[in-house]
């Protein structure tokens, strides 16, 4: 499979079937994308691999620690506090697709919920990965962490994978690190669903716009400077 073509297949799925991942298959993602660049080759990634019982009971607490309406509260801000444009109508404008493919009307409050919910199940998908970062560690290393990432989830398309990097599985940091035995210290940078995608569920069939080339880069090149 070309890069490309892997770039391009990549999405944000939210529905999969109930199948279970080869465990060959995480282990062979993992074991590529720990090939990705980071400065002076510190490797700050550290992941939790999340499936079976593991995954039922460690969803089962989150959703319910949301349904209660505990405080969400992420070892660090990972949305802007005011937005601006650009980005607040392309916040919006992928809001409207999540809820317009499921036919969920923005008054329909019970129905928004319930999406929501599903968040913290990682989208019924069979396996979850959790994704830690030393609190020592600073910006560079999250830009590092940015580009692990990304090799997990095209290698997943490789493996004929789905996947959807979620920021809401680094919500509740102190119940997921408590669960699965990590110190508290440790920053929780959130998670990512992996299984086999469920195409025909709706809410994987809409796709979010991309920006041209032109409207985010500048070409610089003899006298032009």
């Amino acid at each position: 499979m070309r890069v490309s073509e892997a770039l391009s297949r990549r999405k944000s799925t939210r529905a999969f079937l109930q199948q279970d991942i080869e465990p060959e298959k995480l282990r062979r993602i993992l074991d590529a994308a720990r090939h990705a660049p980071s400065g002076v080759n510190i490797q700050p990634w550290q992941v939790a691999v999340v499936t079976g019982t593991a995954k039922q009971q460690l969803q089962q607490q989150l959703e319910e620690a949301f349904r209660r309406g505990e405080e969400r509260r992420m070892d660090y801000q990972y949305y802007p506090l005011q937005w601006q444009e650009p980005y607040k109508s392309r916040r919006i404008e992928c809001g409207l697709q999540l809820y317009s493919s499921l036919g969920i009307t923005r008054q329909d409050k019970e129905r928004r919920q319930e999406q929501w919910a599903a968040n913290y199940r990682a989208f019924d998908a069979p396996a979850a990965l959790f994704f830690f970062i030393e609190p020592s560690l600073e910006t560079g290393s999250y830009m590092d962490y940015g580009m692990f990432l990304m090799a997990v989830m095209l290698m997943a398309v490789e493996e004929g994978l789905a996947t959807c990097p979620q920021a809401a599985l680094g919500e509740y940091p102190q119940l997921v690190k408590r669960t699965l035995g990590y110190r508290e210290d440790l920053l929780l940078l959130g998670g990512l669903a992996i299984g086999y995608e469920d195409t025909a569920a709706p809410i994987n069939q809409y796709r979010t716009s991309r920006e041209p080339v032109e409207s985010f880069t500048r070409f610089f090149s003899g006298d032009s400077v």
